[in-house]
């Protein structure tokens, strides 16, 4: 807690006191909609939510003003979330995920498996040599 704050401190002093202590504040004008989900409920702001951002070293704490609209999760829409999350993520791991010739060939040699083993493995560990190697290494 800061000292002074609720005995009528002059603004100006405590905007530079919090810029000496490295703390910045920051509202959202425009924000839409904001929705917080627990593993049964939603919680959902509208436009009349105030959203205000603190930073202080380094770490930003969010703060939302405003009477949320509680809505039950229901099982379908849960499933539905993980299984989009899983097919989106996977596609998107084997599209960025370039595996380069030189490293199947020593992950091949290394192993004595066959480059279509290699590179299944090296698919596995995200590109890492070093982690299929001991992956195949591991299944002999």
């Amino acid at each position: 807690m800061i000292p002074g704050l609720g005995r009528g401190m002059n603004p100006h002093k405590m905007k530079r006191m919090m810029k000496q202590m490295g703390i910045n504040i920051q509202e959202f004008d425009d924000v839409e909609e904001i929705i917080i989900r627990t593993s049964d409920k939603e919680y959902v702001f509208d436009q009349d939510a105030a959203v205000t951002v603190m930073t202080a070293q380094g770490q930003k704490t969010f703060q939302i003003i405003g009477n949320p609209t509680v809505r039950e999760r229901s099982v379908a829409s849960k499933e539905e979330l993980k299984s989009t999350e899983g097919e989106g993520d996977k596609a998107e791991s084997e599209e960025e995920l370039t595996i380069p010739p030189e490293d199947i060939e020593l992950v091949s040699q290394q192993t004595g498996a066959s480059t279509e083993e290699a590179k299944a493995a090296l698919i596995a560990c995200n590109g890492n040599p070093a982690e299929a190697i001991l992956k195949l290494m591991e299944n002999q």
